[in-house]
């Protein structure tokens, strides 16, 4: 009896867990379906508000997700090389480079977003670009692409491997992309479902860096939370999440696909 008792408490504190988080986001949900928030579902469903937000803030959605695209392909161009050559080069230099790197994750958004300010924010043309808000954001992902591609290149023998390619008369260029990416793969779709997700999701350096003219999903949810009815915030929750999930599932699914090919 005490066994089966003690067995089952992971699973309980599992449960919990999983209620404590889900029950605000079921809530969330429902509330930017319902017709009136504070009759609750009694007033019916609708879709009404989700409408809504696509007709106010479709320009944010693909502003979203044209940034984190962006923000993926500029961290895989800087974030897989950096990873080899660290992984290559492994030793004291190697590992004060590496923190520098990560350097931005121990620096808080705000302070971040202040410091792009104080560079850049006198270029009029390239403040209220775009292009501003994806360097921030850059700068935020680069450590977790570099270290989820450098942890799998760590695991390999990475000279072996490319001593016997450069005996078959292979080149730099050809070693990297026919073994070092392939072997890399795992790495770099974790970390492009870690630079997606948190470009997509990153509220505070965004919030500092945007202009009026430029909201993203966080800024646009913010903003809707104070000018509006609840119900189109909750809306924009549900839109929010519409997007994230399958991106979310899709990327896992490859990341695994990715592992089981690799064994």
């Amino acid at each position: 009896m005490l066994k089966s008792i003690t067995k089952s408490i992971p699973r309980i504190v599992t449960l919990l867990a999983c209620a404590f988080l889900l029950i605000p986001i079921i809530q969330s949900v429902l509330a930017g379906l319902t017709v009136n928030y504070f009759r609750g579902l009694s007033s019916g469903l609708t879709l009404k508000w989700v409408a809504r937000v696509l007709e106010l803030y479709s320009g944010s959605i693909l502003l979203s997700i044209w940034i984190a695209l962006a923000c993926l392909v500029v961290t895989l161009i800087l974030g897989v090389p950096a990873a080899y050559a660290l992984a290559r080069n492994p030793g004291r230099a190697s590992r004060v480079l590496e923190e520098f790197i990560s350097l931005p994750l121990a620096i808080p958004g705000l302070a971040l977003a202040l410091a792009l300010l104080q560079l850049y924010g006198t270029l009029q043309g390239f403040r209220t670009s775009w292009t501003f808000i994806l360097v921030g954001h850059v700068l935020y992902t680069l450590p977790f692409m570099v270290r989820s591609v450098l942890s799998v290149l760590a695991a390999i023998d990475l000279k072996v491997l490319e001593e016997g390619a450069a005996s078959l008369g292979a080149g730099p260029t050809r070693r990297f992309f026919d073994i070092v990416v392939p072997n890399a793969l795992p790495g770099i779709l974790a970390g492009a479902l870690t630079v997606v997700t948190l470009s997509i999701g990153e509220f505070n350096l965004t919030w500092m860096l945007h202009t009026p003219y430029l909201k993203t999903l966080p800024v646009g949810l913010a903003d809707s939370y104070a000018s509006m009815r609840l119900e189109v915030a909750s809306a924009y929750t549900l839109v929010f999440f519409v997007m994230i999930v399958p991106l979310l599932m899709a990327m896992q699914w490859a990341s695994a696909r990715a592992q089981r090919i690799m064994k």
